[in-house]
């Protein structure tokens, strides 16, 4: 997400107050850990648990020391680096050159601002050997600071380029500095710029030589060769991305100006030679975003109005209103996730509600239906919507109630049906509970300290979930548990009891665990070989750490793990440490048939052989390893899979324009508020009646026969729209310039990205009633002020309650 590595820092002076915050990339290829002191501190609130399980008294954990044997092994390939005289007070660390084991650590002190000197320092190390041993490479970029929220910039197409952007003062008449790498940073070679850039500079998706940035007036910047020069593309630029090949969208005034009060007036312009021309593509915009093969705009037609959101699929060429409620200026829209087939979307009630309502899109992104009510989405940009990658179809977000409490749901086929989750066989709720379910704390969970981690899956680990959550009537306040599927969502057992950290290696195969504790050092790491049934604990140092993060390689294939913390010293000092554990050692054997088992997935054993399994239209098959095998799948392992077709049922429509499902129910019915009204909608500038029963099939569904609803689109042969949103205008500047404009925001898919237009709060708002622990005369764990810097994966928000971007 390319400016997702925000680094909190504190001073080193008040260890005895420090926490830790560490934070990752969306491709999991950067890692940032920091100290800083602690605003809030985690409360447990045990005897507050409202509605959930008595844990202690029900949850007998499977947990055993490892062998001696085995300790031994370990103990072998169990290597420590002490960063020496570092008084870093962030770390930044990032995968160079895919499958190679190089490692890039930037470590950063900041100087508080009240003293009077310079900004602070920063040190490069590289490692060859996946974080056994580093090097103190400082040198081959002058010893100069690294300017923080930059980190280590990472080509996405090619890992082995690295750019770093230098911190100089702002009155350097020349501009900045950035150093570039074309070896994983073996070497580095500076260029100084005309420019001070505003944000980490964006790569081309395909081509590493191409690169954008804008600066800090708003300029938009081109390189074509890897930085070493660059052309200045446009002036008074407020947001850029890159399209498709090198089309480049931005949002410049007619004007040439940029204020902040105008926003409503932008031009959205194209270009699609490098800035060599541009044309106008879209008039009146408040804001824009690119993701997947989907352009959205956000549009005033008149000043003052409420927004109505437009779509295109051909790069701007052609532009249709997007079936949807309008935003006013409290309200939002946000992408939550989008490919090729659909897109879910969020749209915020009116008011300081922090719910709205997700649609579902068709293939056009132009025809919405309702999918999931009062969907928690907070002030503070933060929404717990999760994609679960490891088992198709499968998505997981929390709703806020009317009571104020927070519940999860869950759907296996895209937003078709959300059921709540099952709680675990073994484990009971409080007595007076009314709907006893499990409920998984997400990224607003993070945002007030009450969970360490996000849910986490992967499509090499079929059909595991693990993630922090708890059993009652909603989540609560108190110290979450750690939950792990093996079969995509539909069942859950307790693994891990307390906050943990925890990671997936081996695709699956093995998963560790570091239990999260803030200020409590720590000196013992769980494993396991069964997917979270039984653990193992190997103490890793003799000398205990403060706990910053794990670490291991994008992906899921090493079996490497990195733990990150530090030692505290005398006066104010303290020393990174990273311990590097090899398990390769210790699972010897590679895996054979035998090890395997096929596996149906979303199988629900309700007697319906025939379409027990068939999710959007087709059953899966897959091989896994079996729960007892403890072997190597290896990095040469590909998940294996065998795909049959099924009979359509109601279960592959999602209910059409104007209808909705009730709760528990297959049935679409009409919306009361499109009762006796003619379904119209506007379709390339022209008025289109629909024609519909109720049912849509779910975009990327495969069935064939079965239940086949009638549905049809008439043109009415009226038009509709604004011509400046129906086609493109072919004006072109003649303007020649090499270059491309860049992305403020980047937008990315991967698990978990997503294209966003967020709502931020007015200064001062206080968000003290969410979980149902918290009661009016409690001293609240998570009441308090929305702090401003903090994020995740890059978003932050601003006190101004009509700013709306999509990023």
């Amino acid at each position: 997400m390319n400016s997702n590595l925000l680094i909190l820092t504190c001073c080193l002076r008040i260890i005895a107050c420090l926490a830790i915050d560490s934070t990752g990339s969306v491709a999991d290829r950067s890692r940032t850990f920091v100290r800083k002191e602690v605003k809030q501190q985690f409360n447990p609130r045990v005897k507050r648990d409202v509605g959930s399980t008595s844990s202690s008294a029900e949850f007998s954990p499977c947990v055993s020391p490892v062998s001696i044997q085995d300790f031994n092994k370990l103990k072998q390939n169990t290597h420590q680096h002490a960063f020496i005289d570092d008084d870093g007070s962030s770390v930044v660390l990032s995968w160079v050159g895919d499958g190679t084991g190089i490692i890039l650590v930037l470590t950063i002190f900041n100087v508080p601002v009240t003293w009077f000197f310079d900004q602070g320092s920063s040190r490069l190390y590289r490692s060859e050997d996946s974080g056994k041993t580093f090097e103190d490479i400082s040198n081959v970029i002058k010893n100069t600071y690294i300017r923080k929220e930059f980190g280590i910039n990472v080509g996405p197409s090619n890992s082995q380029r690295v750019i770093l952007t230098a911190d100089v003062a702002l009155t350097r008449e020349q501009g900045g500095r950035i150093f570039t790498s074309l070896d994983s940073g073996k070497s580095f070679h500076f260029v100084d710029l005309a420019f001070h850039p505003g944000q980490p500079i964006v790569y081309h998706s395909s081509n590493p030589d191409y690169l954008l940035v804008s600066s800090i007036d708003n300029i938009l910047w081109l390189s074509v060769d890897f930085g070493k020069h660059w052309t200045k593309i446009h002036e008074n630029v407020q947001a850029f991305s890159w399209g498709p090949g090198i089309t480049i969208f931005f949002s410049t005034h007619p004007n040439d100006t940029l204020d902040a009060d105008q926003r409503g007036e932008l031009l959205l312009k194209r270009t699609e030679d490098l800035g060599r021309t541009f044309s106008t593509v879209s008039n009146n915009l408040f804001s824009f975003g690119y993701i997947g093969r989907f352009l959205f705009t956000s549009i005033v037609k008149k000043q003052g109005e409420p927004r109505a959101l437009y779509v295109s699929s051909d790069q701007g060429d052609t532009f249709n209103q997007a079936q949807l409620p309008l935003a006013t200026k409290e309200q939002f829209y946000s992408v939550l996730e989008a490919d090729d087939d659909m897109i879910f979307m969020h749209v915020d009630e009116p008011g300081d509600t922090d719910f709205g309502m997700v649609y579902t899109s068709d293939d056009r992104g132009v025809l919405y239906s309702k999918s999931l009510e009062r969907h928690l989405f907070a002030a503070s940009g933060k929404s717990d919507f999760t994609n679960v990658t490891s088992l198709r179809g499968v998505y997981l977000t929390n709703v806020l109630d009317e009571d104020g409490s927070i519940r999860s749901v869950i759907t296996y086929d895209r937003g078709g049906e959300w059921n709540p989750l099952n709680k675990p066989a073994d484990l009971k709720c409080a007595s007076d509970s009314k709907r006893c379910s499990l409920h998984i704390h997400g990224e607003y969970s993070i945002s007030n300290q009450l969970a360490p981690m996000l849910p986490l899956s992967d499509p090499s680990a079929v059909g595991l979930i693990i993630a922090h959550g708890s059993v009652g009537d909603a989540i609560t306040a108190v110290k979450p548990d750690v939950y792990i599927s093996d079969d995509g969502g539909y069942s859950w057992m307790k693994t891990l009891e307390g906050p943990h950290h925890y990671t997936l290696l081996d695709s699956g195969g093995l998963i560790v665990a570091v239990e999260y504790y803030t200020d409590i050092p720590i000196k013992t790491v769980k494993f396991s070989t069964d997917e979270g049934q039984c653990w193992q604990l190997y103490n890793f140092t003799d000398k205990p750490i403060i706990f910053a993060g794990l670490a291991s390689e994008p992906g899921t294939k090493t079996m490497n793990i990195s733990i990150w913390g530090y030692m505290p010293e005398a006066g104010y000092r303290a020393t990174w440490v990273s311990v590097t554990i090899d398990f390769e050692q210790l699972l010897t054997r590679d895996c054979e048939d035998d090890d395997y088992v096929n596996w149906l997935a979303h199988s629900t054993d309700e007697g319906d052989i025939v379409n027990d399994g068939c999710v959007l239209g087709y059953k899966e098959t897959f091989r896994r390893l079996k729960k007892k095998s403890v072997c190597i799948n290896g990095r040469d392992y590909i998940v294996e899979k065998e795909q049959n077709p099924c009979l359509c049922t109601k279960l592959d429509y999602m209910c059409d324009y104007g209808y909705y499902r009730q709760e528990n129910s297959s049935e679409c019915v009409e919306q009361p508020d499109f009762k006796d009204r003619q379904l119209e909608f506007c379709l390339l500038g022209n008025e289109e009646l629909l024609m519909t029963t109720g049912y849509r099939k779910i975009p990327g569904d495969k069935c064939a026969g079965g239940f086949s609803p009638k549905r049809t689109e008439e043109q009415m042969n009226k038009r509709c729209g604004t011509a400046e949103q129906i086609q493109t205008s072919k004006s072109k500047e003649t303007t020649i310039m090499l270059a491309v404009s860049a992305v403020v925001m980047m937008i990315a898919l991967v698990t978990g990205v997503f294209l966003i237009v967020r709502k931020y709060v007015c200064g001062g708002r206080i968000l003290s009633y969410r979980y149902s622990s918290l009661r009016e005369d409690d001293d609240r764990c998570i009441d308090g002020e929305l702090v401003a810097n903090e994020t995740n994966a890059g978003r932050g928000f601003r006190d101004d309650s009509d700013e709306d971007l999509i990023e």
